[in-house]
């Protein structure tokens, strides 16, 4: 069974758990801030995923469900590259298995509302850094051709040449911003 809780943010999560009444208290501590997207199962997570119409931007999972576990479920999305970020949320206490697994983030139930914002928080976080890294080197690389094709003088008589490094300290200066704020909450989460 699948439902579907709106909110204002153009985020959304899909929460995958087995025990409806953890599912349902999960959805409504993001509903207010995520369009909230709940599979109660790895099945229904599944389908979900493959639903061509939904836009997933973060997956909590649950490791241990009995129709279809999260490690399949974060399998499937690795296999099919999925463009979401992933979070075991789970009451299996986390072995060194975890290190290969290919999720970002691993949270230990009883998880509270604080923990599961802070983990969706994070992840669409290093979503946005990861995109604008990608933004960054492809006009870094722009740039260097620029440089080693064109003269120093029509270097700079080019408006769109100056615009192209703006564009690029900008961005630099934005990924320093997040880097920052992403290892700050890290630093606070182990506090």
């Amino acid at each position: 069974m699948i439902d579907v809780s709106s909110a204002t943010s153009a985020a959304t999560v899909l929460v995958a758990e087995d025990e409806q009444h953890l599912a349902d208290l999960y959805t409504d501590y993001l509903a207010e801030d995520y369009e909230v997207v709940t599979a109660y199962g790895g099945e229904a997570a599944v389908e979900v995923l493959r639903d061509e119409t939904q836009s997933i931007d973060v997956a909590l999972l649950d490791r241990r469900m009995p129709d279809l576990s999260g490690d399949k479920v974060l399998a499937e999305i690795n296999e099919n590259g999925c463009d979401c970020r992933v979070a075991m949320v789970t009451a299996v206490n986390p072995g060194f298995d975890i290190i290969d697994m290919g999720c970002d983030d691993y949270l230990v139930k009883p998880v509270s509302r604080a923990d599961l914002l802070d983990v969706v928080e994070r992840l669409l976080k290093l979503s946005e850094y990861s995109e604008k890294h990608q933004q960054l080197t492809s006009k870094k690389l722009k740039r260097n051709v620029l440089k080693v094709e064109k003269s120093t003088a029509e270097l700079d008589r080019s408006d769109r040449f100056e615009r192209l490094t703006g564009e690029i300290e900008g961005l630099e200066a934005e990924l320093d911003e997040i880097g920052e704020d992403l290892s700050l909450k890290d630093v606070q989460r182990h506090i």
